[in-house]
């Protein structure tokens, strides 16, 4: 038992103060920005887990609260007016219900002794699919030409190798 995957998308439109591995990003790009996040904050965040372990819809469930612990190691606060959103399914064959099912029927699923190492794996890949979003992310104008800046890479690169995260 075990070899089990997990993948995670994240569409980020959130509210707080950025970090990277501990770091305060967000803060040390620009010095007001904690400040305006603490009225500014609004915004939802779009989470889709997929695994392909036998899960039940319980532990589905389980495995998408996991999700925004990632969400927070990047520094996301789930402020008032935010509305993060995380959808999880799982592809495993045996959970399929046939087209023509019996009336009883019979699935095994992973137990929930089973289930930490992918709890672990939903917080890590959300963290990373939330960096690579904002790393990859381009300078877009929206209505009202409201304009969101892209996150400028090179000097997050340059802190996180003054800090010793980075290798150079």
């Amino acid at each position: 038992m075990g070899g089990y995957t997990v993948g995670v998308l994240v569409q980020t439109n959130y509210g707080g103060v950025l970090q990277i591995a501990g770091l305060p990003v967000g803060v040390m790009l620009d010095s007001a920005l904690e400040k305006r996040y603490q009225r500014d904050v609004d915004g939802s965040c779009m989470i889709v887990v997929a695994t392909d372990a036998p899960l039940d819809a319980r532990n589905l469930k389980r495995l998408a609260k996991r999700a925004l612990l990632g969400l927070g190691r990047t520094g996301g606060i789930a402020s008032n007016g935010s509305g993060e959103y995380v959808i999880a399914f799982s592809t495993a064959a045996a959970l399929r219900i046939p087209y023509e099912a019996p009336k009883l029927l019979s699935q095994q699923v992973l137990s929930n002794d089973q289930t930490t190492p992918l709890f672990l794996a939903v917080i890590e890949a959300t963290e990373e699919a939330v960096l690579n979003s904002l790393f990859l992310a381009e300078t877009m104008t929206g209505r009202n030409d409201h304009q969101v800046q892209q996150l400028p890479v090179g000097k997050v690169k340059k802190l996180l190798k003054d800090h010793g995260l980075l290798k150079p």
